[in-house]
Order: structure tokens, then sequence, then C-alpha cells
């Protein structure tokens, strides 16, 4: 499905990224891996939620830094929407949480999304429709992941925690204009958690080629057949980022050269934060855009499914970078942990008080 003419678009960005980190050799070494696994997926480190951070602490943060950037009254928004795969309740919404906490009006749809690595930008998604379609004036969407990962698994290397935000409202607002919005969706079962499962398991070498990429390619391909355009009328592509290596190669698949995929990757520095990877891709490309500048960015979900999502640059982004941290600015700020304090911080102990 494919939309064309929009009249909404980005009024404001934020992003979340923990203070700590863990070098993925340390946890290569701890597991007996060859170190240079890192260097051939192209991971340096990951961000670790500290003890006191969650999917609804850092997606406030993120939601926060989206509000300040775009001024508006928090009364005026009419839907939030948390895309996650590691909320902190069971049964109980995040979104709620997050919405009171910012002082959003109850009057409003609020609901917390599930599709893997894309319900942040499935968020995204729908508050676009509902913008467009004028039910409501402003609408939020949130990725936002403490991700995990079986102790001693390769998915450990890059599993991780951030959070990225996106206000949606009228053109007019926008510091990004929607050109166009397209999904490919079909059953492919290539990473999962049944329920009662404390760990996710994955296809290996199947998430790859049947998956990812597969969808992405498809989602893309889709987006310019629609729009009427190719991979040279856009300046910047960012794609879902489960590694560092797997970015450029979809972009050498669809023709797009590495100086227009490098700029988005935030990867092998924080790690794959599953919901808020390729969101917090493109806030990082947007705090360095221009005016008049096109950016694709192409979210992928295991199970699987791709968005593929052209927005237009407008003036207003000069004015409204400086209103919140920058994701550069986040990923400066880093404390590096031990293996044990990241065991300790992300609960893979166990402890017996009875």
């Amino acid at each position: 499905m494919a939309y064309s003419g929009f009249r909404s678009g980005i009024i404001g960005w934020g992003a979340y990224i923990p203070i700590y980190r863990i070098k993925a050799r340390d946890i290569a070494r701890q597991w007996g891996f060859d170190e240079r696994i890192t260097d051939s997926i192209w991971m340096e480190e990951k961000a670790v939620a500290g003890t006191d951070e969650d999917t609804v602490t850092m997606g406030w943060y993120a939601a926060r830094s989206a509000l300040m950037r775009a001024g508006v009254d928090p009364r005026d928004i009419g839907a939030v929407f948390v895309g996650t795969e590691s909320k902190p309740y069971a049964v109980k919404p995040s979104s709620t949480i997050i919405a009171d906490a910012l002082g959003i009006s109850t009057k409003k749809l609020s609901t917390d999304l599930e599709f893997a690595c894309r319900a942040g930008s499935e968020g995204v998604r729908l508050a676009v429709s509902l913008v467009e379609s004028g039910a409501v004036k402003y609408g939020l969407a949130i990725g936002s992941d403490t991700a995990q990962a079986n102790p001693g698994d390769v998915l450990e290397l890059t599993a991780s925690s951030g959070a990225a935000a996106y206000l949606v409202g009228p053109a007019s607002e926008s510091v990004a204009v929607f050109e166009g919005l397209v999904t490919y969706v079909t059953d492919t079962p290539d990473f999962w958690r049944r329920d009662g499962s404390r760990y996710p398991t994955h296809g290996e070498g199947f998430t790859g080629e049947p998956a990812y990429f597969h969808h992405i390619v498809a989602a893309v391909n889709m987006l310019m057949k629609e729009l009427g355009l190719k991979s040279s009328d856009f300046d910047y592509a960012i794609f879902h980022q489960p590694n560092g290596k797997f970015p450029l190669q979809v972009g050498r698949m669809l023709g797009f050269p590495k100086e227009k995929v490098l700029p988005g990757i935030v990867t092998p520095w924080i790690g794959n934060t599953y919901n808020a990877s390729a969101l917090l891709g493109l806030a990082k490309v947007l705090e360095s855009s221009k005016p008049g500048q096109r950016i694709l960015v192409a979210p992928f979900g295991s199970g699987a499914g791709a968005d593929a999502i052209s927005v237009l640059v407008t003036d207003k982004v000069l004015e409204r970078v400086g209103k919140a941290p920058t994701v550069e600015e986040l990923l400066s700020r880093k404390k590096y942990i031990s293996y044990a304090e990241y065991a300790k911080f992300r609960n893979l102990i166990y402890r017996n008080l009875g």
C-alpha cells in the first residue's frame, strides 16, 4: 500500500541513548568467540540501559525532546503510539505512562504496538493516517527498546538499548514533509520469541537474504516506482541496522553509494536498538540535513515486513536542531562498563533470596 500527496510531516524529533557502553570484543571474549567476529559485522560497542532505565523512561526522554523541538502544547496531541518488543509490563500499556508524564491530554488514542523492529515506524504510519484524515492535529510515535539476547548467543554482540520519537503534524509546521510511504509484509519467520521465553530465537543466516534484504529491497523499489524516483534522487538513505554491515550491503543492492548511507549509521557505536534503530539513524541525518534534501528511511521488522518512507526537508529544520540533545551529543556521552556490570544491569544474574 502506498500514499502520495501528503499534507503532513515531522514537526519534531527526539532521541535517547543510555550513557553506559560495553565493548563488543568484551562480549565476544567472555563467550570464547573469535574477536574478529566484531569486525565482520562492524560492531564496536553497544549501549546498555542502566538499572533505573527501561522502554518507558527512554521513550519519555526521546518524546520530550521531540516536543521541545516542535514547541507544541502537549494537550493538542491526539494520539500516542509506542513500538517496542521489550515493554516493562506484560499487561499494561507503556504509552499511557509516557503520555501522562508528558502532560498529554486524556482525550487521545493511546496504544502499544508490536511488529518486531518496525513497530516504531508502524506508529509513524498510523500517526500520519490520523493527521491526514483530520482525526487528530498531532500524533506522537515512539520506538523504544531494551533489546534482549540469550547470554552467549551471537545476538548478544548487538542487542542494545535506545529510543527515538517523532511528532507528526501539519506540513506547514514540519521540518520534513512526507512524500510517500509504502509497506511490504510477508510471514517470514526469521526471528521470534515464544510466550514465556525469556530470550528470542533467530534463524541465523536465514534472517539475511529472505528476510532483511528481500523485504527492504521490495519496499524501497515499490516506493520509488510509486513516486517515479530512483536512488540518485535521494540525498540520504537510512536502513534498519541489525549490525553495521547490513545497511551498506542493502544500499549497494539498491544502487545507493556508501556516502549516502554512512551518515545515518549509528549501530557500530550503540548496537541494534531494535525499534529505535532506523529512527535513530533518521534523527542523526535530520540534525545535519539541509532544506530541499530528500531522505529515504526503510525500517525492517522480523516476522517480517519493511517500510519505505520518503521525506523532503524544509527550512524549519535549521531552527529546531539545537532545541534538544542531538544524536551526536548522546553518542559522545558514554561510560564503559564490564561484562559483569552489564549482566547486573540487564538482570542476567538471578539471586535466590528465599
